[in-house]
């Protein structure tokens, strides 16, 4: 009872983590605009992430090389952004929250495929 309560908790989990179909997306090469902030993915320096349908003892992570411009694009960020984690710019934070396609066993994802959504909040 108590693995089929924890894999419920971490479906439900999975589930709030999933981008709105209105977030901002963009190929690489391609700009998304998030809030304030613009963002041009470059490359994928790392794609980890376990496969769909494997049984991974690690989430795995994907870890994307990106332009950000930010504060009326009067400031720039050119470094690596990592699916999940949060990158804060003075007052604004822009998060890589998805990335499409999933990862499948035995397959390599061509580059040219790729989609990532991204999240802005601004502090005040």
């Amino acid at each position: 009872m108590k693995r089929l309560s924890f894999l419920s908790a971490l479906s439900l989990a999975a589930c709030a983590t999933l981008p709105s179909a209105a977030s901002p997306t963009a190929s690489l090469g391609q700009i998304a605009t998030v809030g304030a902030a613009t963002i041009r993915p470059l490359s994928v320096v790392e794609d980890s992430r376990c496969p769909v349908k494997a049984r991974c003892i690690w989430a795995g992570r994907l870890v994307l090389l990106a332009e950000v411009n930010y504060r009326g694009g009067s400031e720039e960020f050119r470094g690596t952004m990592i699916l999940g984690e949060p990158l804060v710019l003075g007052q604004e934070t822009v998060t890589l929250v998805g990335a499409e396609p999933a990862p499948m066993a035995g397959k390599k994802i061509d580059p040219r495929a790729y989609r990532f959504t991204f999240a802005y909040v601004r502090s005040s």
